[in-house]
């Protein structure tokens, strides 16, 4: 039984969260009241496997109600409901610029100017945000990325328990990718870019894979990493740690990071890990 608790920002991406989950096979509610989440959780624990898999979306669109969240996630508790809490979370900039696309309404925007009504909301959140089980920030990911990461957390094939790894490559110049665990610079490496035939290829073209891991330092630092990330993982899990992001930059995010990410991902996936890459930066110029 899988009962998964979807909330974050207004904007950061949970109706995107709710179709992916869907597409999996999840049950799921939109808007629930927070008080109806014990009752309804009696009734999937009960169901004898019909509601195996269930997702709801409680955030602040039920106003004052919300607040009646917490008790609610201590009442599961206290009953031995296992549950798991998906937190979605953008930077404000690109949480306004949604809005301005779409033009939606932010739920606090009727009492308060856009920018006000994000922080507003981030403070009620931000406890709740401290009980997560995973934390997916979504300033830099395309939908169908959003969709793999749910997919690699929440699919049957998925067990409550196990250690999700996601690998992010990235750019130093466009800014370390916000929800990281772990990160890693490889910007000691041999660098493709000034290579004329290679500057415009990235680090899943076979040419600058070649290129970079045909030096020692490169080889020697993807054996090492590999190695750590390897140590770490039971570790992680002893301590219940559901999610591990593992960001990996250079310079522009194109060449040496792609490749060195590519690298540990065919070890991982190769050794039974549940794990998925995303390259947040390879196609900006």
């Amino acid at each position: 039984m899988r009962f998964v608790i979807i909330t974050g920002l207004s904007g950061a991406g949970k109706t995107n969260a709710v179709r992916s989950l869907e597409d999996i096979g999840y049950y799921c509610i939109d808007n629930m009241p927070p008080a109806l989440i014990s009752k309804f959780a009696e009734i999937c624990y009960s169901s004898q496997g019909k509601l195996d898999k269930v997702a709801l979306v409680c955030d602040v669109r039920g106003g004052e109600l919300f607040n009646q969240l917490f008790n609610q996630l201590d009442e599961l508790t206290e009953n031995g409901y296992n549950y798991e809490v998906l937190f979605l979370d953008a930077r404000d900039d690109v949480l306004i610029k949604r809005f301005k696309e779409t033009r939606r309404k932010h739920p606090f925007s009727n009492e308060e100017l856009l920018s006000e009504a994000i922080i507003h909301e981030r403070a009620m959140l931000k406890a709740i945000k401290k009980k997560a089980t995973h934390i997916i920030d979504t300033s830099d990911k395309l939908p169908q990325q959003l969709r793999s990461e749910i997919a690699g957390i929440f699919s049957p094939e998925s067990k409550s328990g196990k250690l999700f790894i996601n690998i992010v490559t990235f750019g130093f110049k466009y800014g370390i990718p916000l929800d990281s665990d772990l990160v890693f610079d490889v910007r000691f490496l041999p660098n493709p870019f000034y290579i004329p035939e290679l500057k415009k290829l990235t680090g899943m073209n076979q040419e600058v894979s070649d290129y970079v891991m045909g030096y020692s330092q490169s080889q020697n630092f993807l054996a090492k990493l590999i190695d750590m990330i390897t140590y770490l993982i039971p570790h992680y899990i002893d301590e219940g740690k559901a999610q591990l992001i593992v960001s990996i930059g250079c310079t522009g995010g194109r060449h040496r990071s792609v490749t060195i990410a590519e690298g540990l991902y065919a070890y991982l996936k190769e050794n039974g890990h549940n794990v998925i890459i995303s390259h947040r930066d390879y196609d900006k110029k």
